[in-house]
């Protein structure tokens, strides 16, 4: 590997950088039950990073009925946009992606939000100054677990995958991005646990991004590969 290439890392947004994960819980367990699909909250939980075709696949099955697909993301966003403009960084998210520029890293968003709801991610960070590429929603075929979007960041940015590590909170991030053999930093402030990131793959482990700022300079975002 040439040393001298560009590096950087890519973040996931929801539930690594912006507190969202229990917002889109609740906007999902309320549009399932406008829809007479009820799910426990904790099943909708643990699907929040997926996309919203396989997290219905996830929840419902893939054999559901989907004539009510439309209707029920379309229900997620109404109820999920109630919320942008109180949307609140996770503790030390800016200043993590700050420091990372200062040290040389192209900062990319890696995320497959609609570009409406990347809007309003980018507004509650206020970094827009250090962040070098953004995806969204519209640059993927298939979401998470599937690894389209970081695909798509790494020929946005024009890094090569040896070059890039990817800070997730979700054991989906993970998966996506071993599938790209780009090593995944776990953040358990999306509320899944050490042990389901590191059982799922993650190189390391920390409990936000203030606490991976904390210990930057011995991470895995700042080690050479």
């Amino acid at each position: 590997m040439r040393t001298d290439e560009p590096a950087g890392v890519f973040f996931d947004v929801d539930g690594t950088l912006v507190d969202t994960t229990y917002l889109h819980t609740v906007s999902w367990w309320e549009a399932l039950r406008q829809t007479d699909q009820p799910v426990p909250m904790a099943m909708v939980h643990r699907s929040i990073g997926m996309g919203s075709d396989k997290l219905l696949d996830h929840l419902l099955g893939p054999e559901r009925d989907r004539d009510a697909d439309t209707k029920l993301r379309d229900a997620h966003d109404t109820l999920y946009a109630e919320y942008w403009e109180r949307l609140t960084p996770l503790p030390g998210a800016a200043d993590l992606l700050r420091a990372c520029a200062e040290r040389g890293l192209r900062v990319v968003l890696a995320t497959s939000a609609s570009e409406p709801e990347v809007d309003a991610l980018r507004r509650a960070l206020g970094v827009d100054d250090v962040i070098d590429t953004v995806t969204s929603s519209a640059d993927a075929k298939q979401s998470k677990p599937a690894p389209d979007i970081l695909v798509a960041a790494l020929e946005q940015s024009g890094l090569a995958a040896e070059r890039v590590v990817f800070v997730g909170d979700s054991v989906w991030d993970v998966v996506a991005a071993g599938k790209l053999n780009i090593p995944c930093v776990g953040l358990t402030c999306g509320g899944t646990s050490r042990g389901e990131l590191a059982g799922a793959g993650a190189v390391a482990v920390y409990e936000d991004p203030a606490a991976l700022l904390g210990e930057l300079a011995d991470s895995p975002l700042t080690r050479p590969r």
